[in-house]
């Protein structure tokens, strides 16, 4: 599914060598998928924050708490086909509340250019911190919103 996703959308950017590494990295706390008749129809991951993370370290400014009262939001996307149903709201809404269980804020770093997902998460009360630039690598330095969840 996430090739599929890769092919409609370009998420993510980079195709990774490792997909399955690319989903589970070491920060991982916890992920989830989606499913409908069998299949795979959505995933999202919460992580902890890693050094090419801005939301954290932006919240953690804002809200006067140290960068690791955060957990990032990661990982999350929905199969071309089944679009339109929640499943993304719903994946966010899981991962978030996991987050808050574990005394956490969620908060995350979206593609300036991914205006879809900046919609879904500003529709369900996500405040935008800020748009800042990343340097993934030498040769690649892309603008990112910065979203943290409902307080």
């Amino acid at each position: 599914m996430l090739a599929a996703v890769h092919a409609h959308d370009g998420y993510p950017v980079n195709w990774p060598d490792r997909p399955a590494q690319w989903l589970d990295p070491p920060s991982l706390l916890a992920a989830w998928v989606a499913a409908s008749g069998g299949r795979v129809t959505g995933h999202v991951g919460l992580s902890r924050s890693g050094a090419g993370d801005a939301a954290p370290a932006l919240w953690s400014r804002r809200a006067g708490v140290p960068v690791d009262r955060t957990a990032v939001i990661s990982r999350l996307f929905v199969s071309p086909g089944a679009r339109g149903r929640g499943t993304g709201a719903l994946l966010l809404e899981r991962a978030a509340r996991d987050a808050r269980e574990r005394s956490l804020h969620p908060v995350l770093d979206v593609l300036a250019s991914d205006t879809a997902a900046a919609a879904l998460y500003e529709s369900l009360g996500w405040s935008r911190l800020a748009t800042v630039e990343q340097r993934w690598s030498p040769e690649q330095t892309v603008r990112v919103h910065c979203y943290a969840a409902p307080a």
